[in-house]
């Protein structure tokens, strides 16, 4: 295994922890009886939480695989890049527990859903700061990367910066519509990754001289 097989493989486990704690939050109901299916229902809170950061923690492993299966060597800068991302990866189960408990509470609503987007700038921040180390010089990247093209992503990467800072606006307004944002935005990124782009793409889409 390479060092960023190294690398992928912790943040694999991270990830995948972080995705299978949000299940916890979704409670049996105790003693509903005949009542089950009404209680279940008034669950829906927590269902959405769930679906949305599901859906955002696995686009986040999906373009996180898409970036280190390009990487073929780290430095320790990289690391603690990485460690600073899956420490926010970790504690998305907790504002996700937050927004289900909160979701129907009126002002609580708001605030829930303000803490879950201040959550969601951080992974941006830091996700942009990982992509800017990375093609600052291009020398973490693997040959077949070309590292011109890579660095002229850098604004579509920087997009999440400016789009969730929205959303924390956007909680004082209406709490679960940005709940709903940002399974939008998962769902965006979901069907519009950014690839790392490689000579051949680049030399493929030259027009032939003659």
């Amino acid at each position: 295994m390479n060092e960023s097989g190294r690398v992928e493989a912790f943040s694999d486990g991270v990830f995948a922890i972080a995705i299978t704690l949000l299940i916890l939050e979704i409670k049996v109901p105790e003693d509903a009886r005949d009542n089950l299916w009404s209680t279940l229902g008034g669950q829906w809170p927590s269902y959405a939480a769930y679906v949305v950061t599901f859906l955002i923690i696995g686009v986040m492993w999906v373009n996180h695989h898409t970036v280190f299966q390009s990487i073929a060597r780290v430095d320790r800068k990289l690391l603690f890049l990485n460690l600073v991302l899956l420490m926010g990866v970790a504690a998305l189960p907790w504002p996700a527990a937050v927004v289900a408990r909160y979701l129907r509470e009126g002002n609580a609503a708001q605030v829930a859903l303000a803490v879950y987007g201040l959550f969601m700038v951080f992974h941006a921040l830091v996700f942009q700061a990982l992509w800017w180390h990375l093609t600052r010089t291009g020398h973490l990247f693997d040959d077949r990367v070309d590292v011109a093209a890579a660095r002229a992503t850098r604004a579509r990467f920087a997009l999440g910066s400016v789009a969730y800072p929205i959303t924390v606006g956007l909680a004082f307004v209406s709490a679960p519509l940005t709940l709903a944002v940002h399974g939008l935005l998962a769902v965006y990124y979901a069907f519009n990754q950014v690839p790392v782009p490689s000579k051949a793409e680049a030399a493929s889409a030259e027009p032939a001289a003659g």
